[in-house]
């Protein structure tokens, strides 16, 4: 097998794309993967680690850019499509997958003008205009949810869920002490550092019984670190979690946003939430996200607009005193959790392929 996945930008994307490689790896490890991406997504990052080949396209998005950037923006969509081209021609795959983000696009519509099999995988619940084009084209769509296939025609759709980047936690020495992670992302998210760490000084009744993992991104590290200095939680505070798996096993309770990767990683491991969607997304697809597992009673979802140190603190304060409702949480949301679903689409791809 010879296969190309496409896109990026963000962990939401790149991730899935990442557990739906290494499914493909495992099966058969003679499997050729090419990732396509371009140099300021988080590819250009995370593939040199993971030991993946990454090529580049000079595709970039339309949005908030101004005159001068939309104009670069449309000069680089043909040059993104001529140089998709050529890799199909060289790297000659038997399937192309596209993840969304900006380079999934040209190089999904090349893979279909040199009738190379493609699919594409919408991870949030209300699709791009990007992908919503792609799904008239491609031969699958993979969704998340099943209400995303009333975007695409309904015989490409397969409701696969959102593929995770493990099949399971690992094994942790747990105490009784609930511990508290809170994420914004890789980069972090500047207001939820500030609100939790608020959030915490109205809390300090519960530090003898609670730690708190906290991972602020780069920017808010020095600072956030600093803060807690003067509250008297016991506290891990980095910049980026590694091993966000043994994070995710350890927490009790996870306040974070609610990109596609990160809701998908708290259905399937059962884990209950308190999201804070980013407002900025397009669409406003994290509302969209968050707003699913609301509705089946999986987590609890404040906007951004709302979030305040003593509305977080609240909830907290709330959920830590009624450990049978944050069991009723994590049991509806391991419901909607999809382990399978790197499986489901590797097993669709080569089906594809036989027809």
């Amino acid at each position: 097998m010879r296969l190309i996945i496409a896109g990026g930008g963000t962990g939401g994307h790149l991730f899935p794309g990442l557990a739906v490689a290494r499914e493909f790896q495992r099966r058969d490890a003679m499997t050729e993967i090419l990732f396509v991406g371009t140099e300021l997504g988080i590819e250009s990052r995370v593939l040199p680690r993971e030991g993946l080949p990454l090529e580049t396209l000079p595709v970039t998005g339309l949005k908030g850019r101004g005159i001068r950037g939309v104009m670069e923006a449309l000069y680089g969509i043909p040059l993104s499509l001529l140089r998709s081209l050529r890799i199909i021609g060289a790297f000659r795959p038997d399937c192309v997958v596209g993840l969304g983000g900006y380079a999934s696009g040209p190089l999904v519509l090349a893979a279909k003008i040199k009738g190379v099999r493609s699919v594409i995988m919408e991870q949030n619940l209300r699709p791009g205009l990007t992908n919503r084009i792609l799904g008239r084209v491609v031969d699958r769509v993979f969704t998340a949810y099943q209400e995303s296939a009333a975007y695409f025609p309904r015989k490409k759709v397969v409701e696969s869920g959102n593929p995770v980047r493990w099949q399971s936690l690992p094994k942790v020495t747990k105490d009784n002490r609930f511990t508290l992670l809170v994420f914004g992302g890789s980069a972090g998210a500047h207001k939820i550092n500030l609100c939790i760490v608020d959030a915490l000084k109205g809390l300090a009744d519960l530090a003898p019984a609670m730690r708190v993992i906290h991972q602020t991104g780069e920017a808010d590290f020095s600072s956030v670190r600093s803060a807690y200095r003067s509250l008297s939680f016991e506290a891990e505070i980095v910049s980026f979690i590694e091993r966000m798996d043994e994070a995710y096993a350890r927490a009790d309770l996870v306040i974070c946003r609610a990109g596609a990767s990160t809701v998908a990683e708290l259905t399937a491991f059962g884990k209950p939430a308190i999201l804070v969607p980013y407002p900025h997304a397009a669409y406003d697809h994290q509302r969209s996200n968050a707003q699913a597992l609301t509705r089946h009673g999986a987590a609890e979802m404040i906007s951004d607009r709302e979030l305040s140190g003593d509305r977080l603190g609240g909830i907290i304060w709330t959920l830590v005193q009624n450990r049978k409702r944050l069991e009723v949480m994590g049991k509806a949301a391991w419901k909607l959790g999809r382990v399978d679903a790197a499986k489901r689409i590797v097993d669709e791809c080569y089906g594809l392929l036989q027809l």
